[in-house]
């Protein structure tokens, strides 16, 4: 059974109305923005709620590019082929039909909004290709500053819309609810001025999570500090299914900042590797060959932080190595400038010398459980982007299908609120009081986390970090404060990934089973969560 099963909500002391309510605002939370606007019409009203800064999600992290088929020898089909070969047999085949059809249209409409992407000498898009793909695909901007790019054309259009108003500083807390079940709008924490301070409401027609992942869990992250598990913990609370929530994707190189460093860690883009750079351990012995997968470096991305695991644990390390230096310093100062530049800031030039990397927890595959026009079990609730479990995944993300999606999904729930957004239902009362967590358990269990069900997990690591949790449970906050609710947040969401990840006793994608190496069930299909406990599903 999972924690929190009764609604967290304290009383509001103030309230606002929208005909949508949008939390987060990364490429998807940006995206559903534009296109619910477009939904609700001209005297329509859209809110969308960010954490810190409407330009502080994960999204401007992303380095590496968005993927589509848009290269004359390539095809949508055979972008499906790779995303469901990198999903390892768990990939909902529709889905990722959808995503891979309508994803070069989607990155067109990017571009019409003013995303800059690089181009090559013709002044055709620039295309290159990272792990687990066979055409170049991958569109990127600034080199390695893609996300950045995304995030800045999104921003300025939201920011330019009349029908969208953003609220900073906004902690999501729990669903609002009408008698007969259906999403209503939320409750929020703000942190701001005049009257939307402290604790409000918000009632809305539909409501849209996208709040992005849930790296936070784990101790060494490359995710942003409010990466925290927010929408799949409101989503628990609420009574929605989430699905697949085993499947944490470890990116095989964040910049290795010394032992003990944890938090955020610098990204070292797979792309660096589709132009060419290696990995070799500390003896310059290469982690990867064609013996051992025929794309070498370039496998997917849960077959090469394997190897860089099983390298640093046989050998006693803490880290490997990312041979660039024969790309010459012009590809990488256009190619990876801001790469390059954070390597120098930490001590290591890599015109010069090898990048020390280790893995870190990166996306989380799974989610909030969603069908194609991004609608949850819950009716009026949506999910979008990384913290929903459309099935596009399946059991490892390839690489750069993650900003497409949200650019795919965001189009399709916009469309489906022009089709069936309902007048506003009568709010039920909240109850309470709230049952939150203390902040300190955060580093707790951060480090219990990747310890017990990190790269690779066994039952036994896992019933030792569902044991550190259980005790982390009773620590108690006095004060229900911002750090609380994440700290709660966090627990709800390392509560059912621990009891996914138990409860699949096999080898599969982005989940290791160290004590089933070897077994691949195809029968066992997605685990679904929810507050009743965890089982087997088809999506």
């Amino acid at each position: 059974m999972i924690a929190a099963r009764r609604l967290l909500a304290p009383e509001p002391g103030w309230t606002t109305t929208a005909d949508v309510v949008v939390v987060g605002s990364g490429v998807a939370g940006l995206t559903v923005a534009l296109h619910a606007a477009d939904a609700v019409g001209s005297t329509g009203s859209v809110l969308l709620v960010t954490k810190v800064l409407v330009d502080d999600g994960s999204t401007r992290w992303a380095q590496g590019g968005v993927a589509a088929a848009l290269a004359p020898e390539d095809s949508p089909e055979q972008h499906l082929q790779d995303t469901l070969v990198a999903g390892v047999g768990l990939c909902d085949v529709d889905a990722v039909r959808v995503l891979c059809t309508e994803g070069p249209a989607r990155l067109r409409e990017l571009v019409a909004l003013g995303a800059a992407f690089d181009r090559d000498a013709s002044g055709e898009l620039s295309l290159t290709r990272e792990g687990g793909h066979h055409r170049n695909r991958i569109v990127h901007a600034g080199g390695d500053a893609t996300g950045a790019e995304v995030q800045r054309a999104l921003v300025a259009a939201v920011r330019a819309s009349s029908r969208i108003r953003v609220v900073e500083h906004a902690l999501v807390l729990d669903l609002l609810r009408t008698a007969d079940g259906r999403a209503a709008g939320v409750t929020l924490h703000v942190l701001g001025e005049g009257s939307e301070d402290g604790v409000g409401a918000v009632h809305a027609r539909a409501v849209v999570l996208a709040t992005g992942g849930m790296g936070q869990v784990f101790s060494s992250t490359t995710n942003p500090s409010v990466s925290t598990g927010d929408g799949v913990a409101l989503a628990l609370r609420a009574g929605a299914a989430v699905a697949d929530l085993e499947f944490v994707q470890f990116h095989p190189t964040a910049l290795f900042l010394g032992a003990g460093s944890t938090g955020q860690q610098p990204l070292v883009s797979e792309a660096m590797r589709g132009e060419g750079a290696f990995l070799v351990d500390l003896d310059g012995k290469r982690v990867l060959t064609p013996d051992d997968h025929p794309l070498a470096d370039l496998a997917p991305r849960d077959v090469v932080a394997k190897a860089i695991h099983r390298r640093m644990s046989e050998r006693g390390d803490d880290h490997v190595l990312l041979d660039a230096r024969h790309l010459g310093e012009d590809v990488l100062l256009r190619r990876f400038p801001t790469i390059v530049a954070r390597c120098r800031s930490a001590g290591v030039d890599p015109v010069s010398a090898p990048i020390p990397v280790a893995p870190a927890a990166h996306y989380a595959s799974g989610g909030v459980r969603t069908d194609l026009d991004g609608r949850t079990d819950v009716p009026g609730l949506y999910a979008c982007g990384e913290v929903a479990c459309t099935g596009v995944h399946g059991a490892n993300r390839l690489a750069s299908n993650s900003l497409l999606e949200g650019l795919v999904f965001a189009g399709r729930i916009g469309a489906d609120l022009a089709r069936s957004l309902p007048p506003q239902g009568e709010v039920e009362p909240l109850s309470g009081p709230a049952a939150l967590l203390d902040p300190s358990v955060r580093t707790e269990l951060g480090v219990a986390m990747t310890n017990g069900a990190g790269v690779l997990r066994t039952a036994s690591s896992l019933d030792r970090a569902a044991g550190v949790l259980a005790e982390l449970a009773g620590r108690r906050s006095t004060v229900p404060s911002p750090d609380a609710w994440e700290a709660t947040d966090l627990h709800t969401v390392a509560t059912a990934l621990v009891a996914a990840a138990a409860r699949r006793e096999e080898t599969r994608g982005a989940h290791w089973r160290e004590d089933h190496p070897e077994t691949e069930d195809a029968w066992r299909g997605h685990l679904v969560t929810t507050l009743s406990g965890t089982h087997y599903s088809p999506l």
